[in-house]
């Protein structure tokens, strides 16, 4: 009886993983999801590998396990981190949805290993269609610490007010001003600085080569 509702369950996650079509984006998680206080005291966060691009499906997946195995006690909220994204498509600005850890979803768990009841969550988690283990030494999961959950708190609210360009620029690419005094110049890129999204434009300018200092909005890829 316990093997068919183990296959039970089993199928039920793998039919909800198979729903729908692998989209690049992710929606919103609902941003502070991860600070707010468990229900159950003694619940801790876990990181589990999946598939690159099937966190969603992960997601869906081990919420049908929880409510067919009714582990609803032991494993509280599924969490994809999530900031918003500006993509450059042909000259135009979007806004999109990404999850900032690929690979990798977050699951509020009280599982204790010591005991076949910790044994058993261990197992309906690591089984879940497309995820591959869990964060950790081995078979032994490490929660997150709380500094670990207010750095990705933190990145989830900044990202809210300052959505980061998805683009990629090269020392010695050509670029076309967008933005400035500068508007529809030609340059040439000669430094990039990924963390503050600027880069170092040379501009020529009364036939002399003018460094120019410029955020990545400002400017677009010459095809």
């Amino acid at each position: 009886m316990a093997d068919e509702e183990n296959n039970n369950a089993a199928g039920a996650g793998a039919a909800r993983a198979n729903d729908g079509a692998n989209g690049a984006g992710v929606a919103p998680e609902g941003e502070a999801v991860v600070a707010e206080k468990p229900q159950n005291p003694n619940m801790r966060w876990y990181i589990i590998h999946s598939y690159s691009g099937f966190e969603r499906k992960v997601k869906e997946s081990l919420e049908t396990r929880v409510q067919a195995f009714g582990l609803q006690n032991k494993i509280g909220r599924v969490v994809i981190p999530t900031e918003p994204v500006t993509e450059i498509r042909n000259g135009k600005k979007y806004t999109v949805e990404r999850a900032f850890l690929p690979g990798y979803v977050l699951v509020e768990m009280d599982m204790d290993l010591a005991t076949p009841e910790g044994q058993n969550l261990w197992h309906v988690v690591k089984n879940t269609p497309r995820v591959t283990g869990f964060l950790g030494a081995g078979n032994q999961p490490t929660p997150l610490t709380e500094d670990e959950v207010r750095s990705i708190v933190y990145r989830v609210e900044t990202g809210k007010d300052k959505p980061k360009l998805r683009v990629k620029f090269e020392k010695n690419e050509h670029v076309r001003i967008t933005e400035g005094p500068f508007a529809n110049f030609i340059g040439v890129v000669d430094e990039v600085n990924e963390d503050r999204e600027t880069l170092k434009i040379m501009v020529t300018i009364f036939g002399r080569s003018t460094p120019v200092e410029l955020a990545f909005s400002q400017v677009e890829k010459v095809a």
